[in-house]
């Protein structure tokens, strides 16, 4: 779960996205809108849950390993995680 207010504030714009789109979703699918529409409505569903998935899934890994570095003089190792948040945001697109 994020813990700085900022994270969680982050993550609760974009659940609160996530929650507008599935209502937005179930109006149109009350209505009988084409099915063009409705694709495209839970495409973007999923692709705001990936990015929501992303943000907590960064948010782990940087509160996880950020404050398991035994030698706290050292700079914490970020460029690693930096290109691993980058592959995982690519295929939770």
């Amino acid at each position: 779960m994020p813990h700085s207010p900022d994270d969680k504030k982050r993550a609760l714009t974009r659940l609160r996205r996530i929650k507008g789109q599935a209502e937005a979703l179930e109006r149109a699918i009350e209505a009988g809108s084409d099915c063009n529409l409705l694709l495209q409505q839970i495409s973007a569903l999923r692709g705001a849950a990936g990015g929501l998935m992303a943000e907590v899934l960064d948010i782990h890994l940087r509160e996880t390993f950020e404050h398991a570095s035994v030698d706290a003089a050292a700079p914490p190792a970020t460029d690693g995680l930096d290109a691993t948040m980058k592959i995982l945001r690519t295929y939770l697109k």
